[in-house]
């Protein structure tokens, strides 16, 4: 306690007060020389490890610690530790417990939350860099939501959630991490009114690859313009956060807030999950809205929870299920389903479960698999048959070359310019030491590809069918409910098939790295996903909050 208290006397003292009680004044932010840690990542055996940069050049997070001083009166380190058990590592249900025993309010969960922000993003030996905003009104929502409170509402209500910076949100900038779309301001997201309508509240937003790691590659995981360096709290510069929705799955990790929201176009849900040791859900294409996100393909893309626990994941995702007129493939998709409803009485016993042979060399997997067998489920190992996905990077281009000037167009804010792919590369190459420092070589290769709307619709068909057939010959060969797989080792083909997954975390390596363990199915089998990923985690108990 006395260290912890020495570490705050530095970044957060009591100042004036205002009818709440003391205001916070935060220590401003000063840049560090930040030599000595590139130095040392030098030599990192992951060459997307070896930094260029850690701190964003272009973002004052003394703007950001602004947001919280100011919605911080009458909150306190007594007041932090006296919350923390009620808090801390809990799930939703838990907290809505303690809400409801009159324990904890609204209010001061959500004042819990971003004191423990600034405790660890102001000191630059414990940073995440994983915050790019914060809702200026999220605790005066807070007070309003412990003013309404009433029986029958939904369990997301007055439960703090952080975005992932590519989803619109009224009164934030939506930036994608790029230095092109600072001071975006869009609407609301079709998820972001759901998650709002719901009674969740937005407590700010969180970097991310920047462009959804579509931008270079020789990009790092997790680096941004905006956002700079996003850290793993499991090993700061020793681990790899995952990408793109590394800010997302860093900030559930660290307890930063009760849940995150990422997207996923290949990966970017399932590779920071498993990286952050949190259960990350990239559901089936077309059950969530895309609406008012930045794009990468509009044919793969799809946003998804990101939380602790199962149950919490269950509990985001129905939030943010609709139907959506502005996104066509939501049209007759599954909705208002409660998917947290029934965890309670999931069971492996009975079901099939493929195994990937090669995967069986995995130690954390062979575990798991074992475990899952001793559930009651028979595992199957077979060799998934030999399927390449030709001209994937080819559509991602093509996609985001067509979808990002319509996003532009419909959702930018007017002081973003309209500029196509090529536009956007001359803006960066204007600054690059700051804007681009990894360069943007994805970014020049979409400027120069040509591909017609009919070839473009032929990829798009032989790939999905290719996929398909990868995942459909060992399920109807052995009659499977899933297949496991680990972290995102089967994204793109799962991307590509439209298949939902589900990562829950299976534990750490001898270094202490995290690793998860995905569930993957046929489109629109969230609701069993759910259920195999809870009885899982209920009989493993596998994740470990980070030391520190």
């Amino acid at each position: 306690m006395k260290s912890r208290l020495i570490i705050l006397s530095s970044v957060i003292s009591l100042l004036l007060f205002n009818c709440h009680g003391p205001l916070i004044k935060i220590t401003p932010w000063v840049p560090y020389d930040e030599s000595a840690e590139i130095a040392q990542n030098a030599s990192h055996a992951s060459p997307k490890m070896r930094y260029q940069l850690i701190q964003s050049r272009i973002s004052d997070r003394n703007a950001v610690w602004k947001n919280v001083s100011e919605q911080l009166g009458g909150f306190d380190e007594e007041d932090y530790q006296r919350l923390k058990p009620l808090i801390l590592e809990q799930d939703i249900p838990a907290l809505q417990s303690s809400i409801s025993s009159g324990k904890l309010t609204y209010r001061e969960l959500t004042q819990w939350y971003l004191y423990r922000i600034v405790m660890f993003e102001n000191n630059p030996a414990t940073a995440l860099n994983n915050i790019i905003s914060i809702n200026p009104d999220a605790v005066r929502e807070a007070r309003e939501k412990d003013r309404k409170r009433s029986s029958g509402i939904h369990p997301l209500y007055g439960i703090p959630v952080l975005l992932k910076d590519n989803i619109g949100m009224n009164g934030l900038p939506t930036t994608a991490g790029a230095a092109f779309l600072t001071g975006n301001m869009t609407p609301d997201a079709f998820i972001v009114e759901r998650i709002k309508e719901k009674g969740g509240i937005i407590l700010g937003k969180v970097n991310l690859s920047e462009w959804a790691n579509y931008l270079s590659s020789a990009c790092p995981n997790g680096w941004s313009a905006v956002g700079g360096q996003t850290l793993n709290p499991y090993g700061r510069r020793k681990f790899d956060t995952g990408g793109s929705s590394s800010g997302s799955g860093t900030s559930v990790s660290a307890c930063y807030a009760a849940v995150a929201v990422g997207t996923e176009t290949s990966g970017s849900i399932l590779s920071p999950s498993n990286a952050n040791s949190v259960v990350g859900l990239k559901p089936t294409v077309g059950l969530l809205s895309r609406s008012g996100i930045v794009p990468l393909s509009g044919t793969l893309d799809t946003p998804g929870p990101m939380t602790r626990s199962v149950t919490d994941n269950a509990i985001l995702l129905s939030a943010m299920c609709g139907e959506d007129p502005e996104d066509a493939v939501t049209s007759g998709n599954p909705k208002d389903i409660t998917y947290w409803e029934d965890l309670s009485s999931a069971d492996l016993s009975g079901l099939r479960f493929g195994v990937i042979r090669s995967f069986m060399a995995d130690s954390l997997y062979r575990l798991a698999v074992e475990k899952i067998s001793s559930l009651g489920a028979t595992c199957i190992e077979f060799e998934p048959p030999a399927v390449t996905l030709k001209g994937f990077s080819t559509l991602l281009s093509a996609d985001m070359k067509k979808d990002l000037p319509v996003y532009l167009e419909k959702y930018a804010s007017s002081n973003i310019p309209r500029l196509s792919i090529e536009g956007i590369v001359s803006f960066n190459s204007a600054d690059s030491a700051k804007r681009i420092p990894y360069g943007q070589t994805i970014f020049r290769s979409m400027a120069a590809l040509e591909v017609t709307p009919d070839e473009l619709d032929s990829l798009r068909n032989s790939m999905h069918a290719a996929a398909v057939s990868y995942f459909e010959t060992p399920i109807n060969e052995n009659d499977l409910d899933a297949i496991l797989s680990i972290g995102n080792r089967s994204a793109s083909m799962a991307a590509a098939a439209f298949y939902p997954c589900l990562t829950v975390p299976m534990g750490y390596r001898a270094t202490g790295e995290p690793a998860g363990l995905t569930f993957i199915a046929k489109p629109f089998s969230e609701r069993n996903l759910l259920r195999m990923g809870y009885a899982y985690e209920k009989a493993t108990k596998l994740r470990k909050m980070p030391v520190n």
